[in-house]
């Protein structure tokens, strides 16, 4: 875990992710990376100076199989507040609207309810467990999508619900949580999504996969290019 809390104590530091008096819902998919998150910010309320609190919520897709008793059990042994939240979702987006391309529309429902949850629960900030792979998939999927430069923010504030959203993995590379899985024991929730591993995300993961393989330093000079604002060289103007 040191690597990891190292990663987050350093995106808290550069980015101010965490006050005192915050109470922060932990959206916990089920996944690795939602897990190693809560893990990393139990850990983080322990030894850090700052006070704060934090409660877990899963959104339920409705899709079975989904059991989420190893992660409620998780849970508790950190000592962290969990909600689980049943919903249709997954019925309206495969079923009834029989959406092609799922992806877009599962996540903005999904965040819909726990943006709702959150605030029914008295908290101010939602931690979303996006890593630094995540943040240079996504550079990628905009990029070729939509035609944009979007990279994921650190830390952003949701005006429609009045919710501060962070990313405290965002320094943190996919590798390393992959290697936690084990070490940890993490109660990985398979996920029963009927798109799940056939997604544009999985399509862009496999062509930075290539670009890796011909440039070793690949990943690095992307993330680079996004962090390093300083150095930007686009069309901004005609001077």
């Amino acid at each position: 875990m040191k690597k990891t809390l190292g990663c987050l104590r350093r995106a808290d530091e550069d980015w101010g992710l965490i006050n005192d008096g915050d109470k922060i819902a932990i959206g916990i998919s089920g996944g690795k990376d939602s897990l190693l998150m809560t893990r990393a910010l139990s850990l983080y309320k322990k030894f850090s100076k700052k006070n704060f609190e934090i409660v877990g919520i899963t959104i339920d897709l409705g899709l079975k199989p989904f059991d989420l008793s190893e992660v409620r059990n998780y849970c508790e042994s950190l000592g962290v507040e969990y909600h689980v939240i049943e919903t249709q979702i997954g019925e309206i987006i495969f079923d009834i609207r029989k959406e092609k391309n799922p992806c877009s529309l599962c996540a903005k429902m999904r965040k819909g309810v726990l943006y709702d949850t959150a605030v029914s629960l008295g908290c101010n900030k939602v931690a979303l467990g996006h890593h630094k792979d995540d943040l240079i998939d996504t550079f990628f999927l905009s990029m070729i999508y939509e035609g944009k430069l979007n990279a994921l923010k650190p830390i952003f504030y949701l005006s429609r619900c009045g919710l501060t959203a962070i990313r405290p993995l965002i320094y943190l590379p996919e590798a390393h949580v992959i290697n936690s899985i084990d070490r940890l024991k993490l109660p990985v929730a398979k996920s029963p999504c009927p798109a799940n591993g056939n997604t544009k995300r999985d399509e862009i993961r496999k062509l930075v996969k290539h670009m890796c393989v011909e440039y070793p330093d690949f990943k690095d000079k992307i993330y680079l290019s996004i962090y390093n604002k300083e150095n930007y060289q686009l069309w901004l103007d005609r001077k």
